[in-house]
């Protein structure tokens, strides 16, 4: 179990390793063009190779990139799609030549289809994406929330794609405060029990690569994507003691999201929280 973190990438690809040491991270995720535009510039390869060297050297990892929030899957418009996948193979390009581990991206709102009127449309998207990107990296699909028509936001969504693509690359990032907001109550024991055995059941657990670990500032079930600090919010710090204990996590990064004690993102103070939690478990 790593205890990753979000970071930024400003002046260059390789001083997210350095912002990620700072603030006591084992492994990272970041971007690698501006998150809310679809202008994507290629990275030079000595950036890139830095980047590989420098977690070689450092052993941060595995390291994910996050796609932009421009992709949806589900888009109604031909060309906002094709602009998606374009989007999720540059990343995926990059990641390769980061030696990253994958690209974690959101599904996208159906805008009112539903979901079985745009299933068929992500599904081919998505075998379109891996065709066109590197053998190296997995692609994994994000629960999400359920807010404004997104889709994943239920196991069973997630799992039905999943099977559908039918592809080894393609796996899953599991966000903690997405799966509060959809109803999994991950902040008890026996919820979160139960959660996982959904999730085994409709997705399978050798199909989750990376876990989004997130405290609510909703309330269960509410539907809405709003992140807190480890320990601020709705699920709190027993929730996390739970989840870092749960055998399904074991193996897995973890990457904070949070929106910082200083409100300046993922920081020092919440990574510390998570690895004092996870040095409670003796995993």
């Amino acid at each position: 179990m790593r205890i990753g973190a979000h970071v930024s990438t400003a002046g260059g690809l390789p001083k997210a390793i350095d912002r990620a040491l700072d603030i006591g991270a084992e492994a990272l995720q970041c971007f690698c063009s501006s998150p809310q535009g679809w202008a994507f510039k290629p990275l030079p390869q000595a950036q890139t190779a830095a980047f590989r060297a420098r977690a070689a050297e450092t052993g941060v990892g595995p390291n994910f990139l996050h796609a932009i929030y421009l992709i949806n899957l589900s888009a109604p418009t031909p060309e906002n799609l094709q602009k998606s996948m374009d989007s999720l193979v540059n990343y995926m390009g990059v990641a390769s030549a980061m030696g990253a581990a994958g690209v974690i991206f959101h599904g996208g709102s159906h805008r009112g289809a539903g979901y079985n009127g745009i299933f068929r449309q992500v599904v081919d998207s998505l075998l379109q994406v891996l065709e066109r990107s590197p053998s190296d990296v997995l692609l994994c699909l994000e629960n999400s929330a359920g807010m404004g028509n997104h889709i994943g936001s239920k196991f069973e969504e997630v799992g039905r794609i999943l099977r559908a693509v039918g592809h080894p690359r393609m796996k899953v990032c599991l966000d903690t405060q997405h799966c509060f907001a959809a109803g999994y109550n991950v902040a008890t024991k026996d919820g979160l029990d139960a959660a996982m055995q959904e999730f085994d059941r409709e997705v399978g657990l050798g199909n989750l690569a990376a876990l989004h670990a997130n405290d609510s500032k909703q309330a269960l079930a509410s539907g809405v994507d709003r992140h807190d600090n480890i320990g601020e919010g709705q699920i709190g710090r027993d929730g996390f003691l739970n989840i870092l204990r749960h055998p399904a996590f074991h193996d897995l990064p973890f990457f904070l999201e949070v929106p910082g004690f200083e409100n300046t993102g993922p920081d020092k103070r919440n990574v510390d929280i998570l690895k004092e939690l996870r040095a409670q478990t003796g995993v």
